[in-house]
This record gives C-alpha cells, structure tokens and sequence, in this order.
C-alpha cells in the first residue's frame, strides 16, 4: 500500500529538482512606474508589486509605497540610497517627500534617496484597527492584580481581531523578516546589484537581517541607533528603563549647570515626584479639545518624547507649567480620535516573543524597572511596545536571535551614548555579534540618532556610504551640547514613538518627520 505513495513522492521530488531556480526577488514585479509626488513635484513616487506571504510567491500581492529623490549631480552618481527612518511604522515616502533626513549635499548629489512605507505601514497596506478600541487600552502602570492582568489579555486578543479583520491576511506577514525580503526585491528594481542603505532606529533592525540573508548583496549598511534582537523578556526591560533613567539623569544635570533653564537652581527630582503624584490624583491636565487629564504614564511618555531630541528646554518649561496648575501645552500633541489608526506595534509582535506569566511576574518586572529607574519607573517606549503583544499566540514568524552575519562589508553602527529609545549597550551587544563585519561608531552625547548631530558622526556617515571608509576601531564623536541643538519643534526626529496613535495617512500636526506607531 505504500510503494505508490513513494513513488508518486520520488516522482515529485525529481520534476521539482528540474525546475528553473527563481530569486527570491523575481517573485516581485521588477520594475517600478515613477511619476512626480502630489506633495511635490520634483520627487518621484512609485510602487513595487510585492507578495503578501514571500513562501507564497504566487499567492495575493500588495503595493509597497515608494519616492524617490533624484541624485542631483547625476555624473557623479553612485546609485540609490534606500532609507528607513524607524518605529516600526515610519514612513520612508514622507521622510523623503519632506526631506526631513536632511542629508547632506555630499549623499544627495550621489545617491537617489529612495523611501519605501514598509509592509503595514502608512500607504503600504497599512495595518488598520479600531480607534476607539485603540483608546480603551489599559494604562501600563495601571494593573492591581491578576483580574486586571487577565483583563489585558482579553484586551489584547479582541484588538488582534479586530486589526486581522480590518486588516486581512497581510495582518499577519508584517515582520521584519519579510520588510527584508520586500527590501531586496527594491534593490533588484532599483537596478542596483547591491544595496547602499541607511536605517535609522528600528529601520537598524532591517538592515542587520538583511545583512544576515544577503550578505553577497550588500554595499554598504549605514545603521543608526541599534536595536538588539536578541533579548529577552528581563534584559529588554531593564535595558530599556536603564536608558530612560540615563537619559532623566542628564537632564537633570542639563538644568544643574544651564541658567536658561526653568528648573535652574531648583531640585528637579523632587519636583517631578510630585508631579507623578498629582498625575495619580487626576490633577495634571494638558490642553487639547478638548481639555485632558495627565495620567502617570502619560507624564512619563511626554519626558520621554522630550530625550528624543533632546528637548529638555521646553521639557523644564512644560514641568513649571504643570506644577503652576496651567493647563499645559504638551510636548507632543495627542493624535485626534479617529475611526481607524494604522497600528504597527503589531509589527513588533511579531519580532519580539516577550512573555509574561501572569500578574505576580509582572509586578516583579515592574518593581525591577523601578529600581533601575527610580525617576522614570519605566521605559516608555518597553513597556508601550511589550505590553500589547501580551498574549501573542506562539510561535511568532521572527522570533529573537543572535545575530549571524558573515561574508558582508563592514557595516557601520552609530549610537549615543545617553540614546532614551536604543539604549547604547544593545549597540556594543549587536557590533560584538556581528563581529569583525561590524564597526560602532560612539557619539559621546544626547537624544536617538546620531546623524546630522555635528560634523564628526555626519561626516563619519557620509564618508562610509560615499566611499566605503570606514571610522577606526573604538571611534568615538564629541557631543553637541544640548543648548546649540535644536529645539524639538525644528529638528526632524527619526522614529516614530511608541505608545501614540498614527493619523491615517499620517503624520502628527506641528511634529516634523515623526510619525508614532499606535498604542
């Protein structure tokens, strides 16, 4: 009974042994239709015509939204530059529409800066949920007992739905796993035999992987801010509330020796806990339409949002204004309700496993952050991305890993060292697994991204992606201080931040070049 199973088995093995092998990219349509942006018209937008399930390369395809910006000396041109500018869930097309990378001359005269909208992001089939179920997640530091806990997981699993419903099959293929495979097949239609990239945040995350599966096609991967791939559930937390409380810490010192700030001469710590125990009460409110209540977790995630840039100027500005019982001009705005948000924190779900038993567990790691942030309590950023992916049925398609990269170019990672979302140890930890292909340059100061902060990492940068030179070993840039940086209302921010609902199609009033990830 089984000799012609076998058979048949044999048979099937050696028609397929016989058929043509096809590139993971031809799978994609390879050419792209450009034509000039409706926001302006000297960029080109595109599409590329990509597979939903890359193991499925006939199945249902989507159109993976591009723009282009034309080398503007093309005799000296070198090729494409695709960039990414984090999240996940930034938007690549209106980082190079509104050139809020700045690059400099040097990298705009020689590349064509391309951006794509990754998988469920913005106009590349954006994973589509529920706004009002979005606004009904419960608040982080909220939970009291395994009730609550069991409550969040009931949370989690409904939004799920919903976002796989409203969304379809693509819901569940937005890793970065597959964003790489959607990369490569851009670098074949771009016409370029290898891949010049720059990846700012969790756009890092995209460049490691792509260096790991395509090693013979890298040109050169430009990496700035690094995310870690490999930690667990304790080690990204307590790395993560070690770098909010760095980055509280530099503050706090900012205003000790600054006498333009508003907290001069005052004790800032001090008065922050008094600030989080108004929050608690219900006292603090923010201006909007209308008026809103300032929770815990919400002062904690506007002093966040403020190290991005750093802005502790207007951080120490918008604290006076709370404790004087203003209603205060928030440093980040909050999104207006509307009837669907594009949340790609299911992105990192996907990404990241970081379970969870259950309530006791969960107050232990909220105690541990705690300790090692006595100020910020927690990362809001971990905690904004962990928390929703509680519950996340296992195996997930990417899971964590050490990184493997071999056979590549030597690829350049940047970071600061007081970055409040990458923390600087995940930096030194993927450069040290990677191995000798990796070569971290370290910026000695403030905020997430290095690149146009001074000339050193911005010419150390530019050097690399025009002409492969890389910095030398243990390579370090001064830092800027935080008074000549600008303020957060005029410098371009890589990355969206977690925990804040992105606007369909999307980009945050007032906020140049961020566009934050939702929940």
């Amino acid at each position: 009974m089984r000799r012609p199973v076998l058979t048949f088995a044999l048979l099937l093995s050696l028609v397929l042994s016989l058929l043509p092998i096809v590139p993971a990219s031809a799978a994609a349509h390879s050419t792209i239709s450009w034509a000039p942006c409706q926001e302006d018209a000297t960029v080109e937008c595109g599409t590329l015509t990509v597979p939903v399930d890359w193991n499925k390369p006939g199945g249902q395809t989507f159109e993976l939204a591009l723009a282009r910006r034309k080398a503007a000396d093309p005799a000296a041109r070198i090729g494409s530059l695709v960039i990414n500018p984090g999240g996940p869930g930034g938007s690549g097309v209106d980082v190079v529409v509104n050139g809020w990378l700045s690059f400099t001359p040097e990298i705009t005269s020689r590349f064509d800066v391309v951006g794509f909208d990754p998988r469920g992001v913005a106009r590349s089939h954006p994973i589509l949920c529920s706004g009002e179920l979005a606004g009904q997640a419960p608040d982080p530091l909220s939970l009291k007992s395994q009730a609550d806990f069991e409550a969040l997981l009931a949370f989690n699993e409904r939004y799920r739905q919903d976002c796989r419903s409203r969304t379809g099959p693509l819901f569940d293929q937005v890793h970065t796993g597959n964003v790489v495979r959607d990369l490569d097949a851009l670098r074949a239609a771009l016409g370029d035999d290898k891949l010049s990239y720059y990846g700012v945040s969790y756009g890092t995350l995209i460049g490691q992987q792509y260096a790991e599966r395509y090693p013979s096609r890298v040109r050169a991967l430009a990496l700035d801010s690094n995310v870690d791939h490999s930690l667990g559930t304790t080690a990204f937390l307590d790395t993560e509330a070690w770098a909010a409380q760095d980055s509280f810490d530099e503050f706090v010192a900012w205003c000790d020796r600054t006498a333009s700030c508003a907290l001069h001469g005052r004790d800032t710590r001090a008065l922050w806990k008094k600030l989080l125990v108004r929050a608690d009460r219900g006292e603090l409110h923010l201006s909007g339409q209308p008026e809103i209540t300032l929770t815990k977790s919400g002062l904690i995630k506007q002093a966040f949002i403020a190290f991005y840039g750093p802005a502790y100027k207007e951080l120490a500005e918008f604290l006076v204004a709370l404790e004087s019982g203003q209603t205060a001009q928030p440093i980040i705005p909050p999104a207006p309700a509307q009837e669907e948000v594009n949340d790609t924190s299911q992105v990192f779900c996907q990404d990241f496993l970081l379970p969870i038993r259950d309530y006791r567990e969960y107050a232990r790691l909220l105690r541990r952050s705690a300790a090692i942030a006595p100020d910020m309590l927690v990362s809001s950023a971990a905690h904004q991305l962990a928390i929703p992916c509680l519950g996340t049925p296992g195996p997930i398609p990417n899971p964590q890993r050490r990184l493997n990269v071999s056979g590549t170019p030597t690829l350049l990672l940047g970071n600061a060292v007081h970055d409040p979302a990458t923390a600087y140890p995940w930096a030194v930890n993927a450069a040290r697994q990677i191995g000798r292909e990796a070569r971290l340059l370290t910026y000695e100061g403030w905020g997430h991204g290095i690149y146009g902060r001074g000339e050193c990492p911005t010419a150390a940068f530019d050097n690399y992606l025009v002409s492969l030179t890389v910095p030398g070993k243990g390579a370090r840039c001064p830092a800027m201080p935080p008074a000549d940086l600008s303020t957060l209302s005029a410098r371009s921010l890589p990355g969206p931040v977690p925990g804040l609902p992105v606007l369909v199609p999307g980009l945050v009033p007032g906020l140049p070049g961020w566009v934050p990830t939702a929940r």
